[in-house]
């Protein structure tokens, strides 16, 4: 079976978006593979080798989160060779997605898939997490293998502003331990763990969502009576 029949079989399977079905789109996907194999080769964008592994612990693994996001301002942090961040935008052109990476030379490649995919809704930014500003207002911030809970908050929760409890932090995990979870301290909390199920693939996935509480405001006094 082809790249590209493996991709449609899979897809298929999936919970996803239309445009996933849509060969356009499916050949966007097989030109990025392409890419993250002639750049791995000079830049070890991934440990993974082979672009049949790269297809399901990659690119199916990123798809697979899709319909659990919120949009239209996604910022996925640490996205290394622009996973899951690129697949997301790939899947909704309609969305913004911001693909944070110090590395310079994976934020090169990041570049060059955008402008050989015309991928118009990414942004690179070439810096650490921690000294980046983003002005816009974030709906989800996501990442995959890139820290505990704990610091995944405390690298990004200058993005959102106390008492917003509209952005939420999501965590792809493998199997997020009971002790990681409760590193997660107020005003942040797990508002919920859901499971994935990712084609062609039979490790466990989840998704730990986080949501940051509004403080509660004391009742207004009334005088008159």
């Amino acid at each position: 079976m082809s790249l590209a029949e493996q991709l449609a079989q899979r897809l298929s399977e999936l919970d996803c978006p239309d445009i996933l079905l849509e060969s356009r789109t499916q050949e966007q996907i097989i030109q990025y593979l392409l890419l993250i194999e002639k750049w791995n080769k000079r830049y070890n964008l991934t440990a993974v080798r082979t672009i049949e592994a790269m297809l399901y612990q990659h690119i199916m693994d990123s798809l697979s989160v899709v319909t659990h996001l919120y949009g239209p301002q996604v910022v996925d942090v640490g996205t290394g060779a622009g996973l899951p961040g690129i697949p997301i935008a790939i899947a909704r052109p309609d969305w913004q997605v911001t693909l944070i990476e110090s590395n310079q030379k994976k934020a090169a490649f990041l570049q060059q898939v955008k402008i050989q995919l015309d991928l118009a809704n990414i942004t690179v930014v070439a810096q650490r997490i921690e000294n980046t500003i983003i002005e816009k207002i974030i709906n989800s911030i996501i990442s995959r293998a890139y820290a505990s809970l704990s610091t995944f908050i405390q690298t990004t929760r200058h993005w959102v502003a106390p008492g917003n409890d509209q952005c939420r932090w999501i965590a792809m995990k493998g199997n997020c331990t009971h002790q990681e979870l409760k590193e997660v301290m107020a005003p942040f909390y797990v508002e919920c763990k859901i499971p994935l199920i990712v084609p062609g693939l039979s490790a466990k996935r989840e998704l730990v969502v986080i949501r940051q509480s509004i403080k509660p405001v004391a009742p207004v006094q009334n005088n008159q009576e």
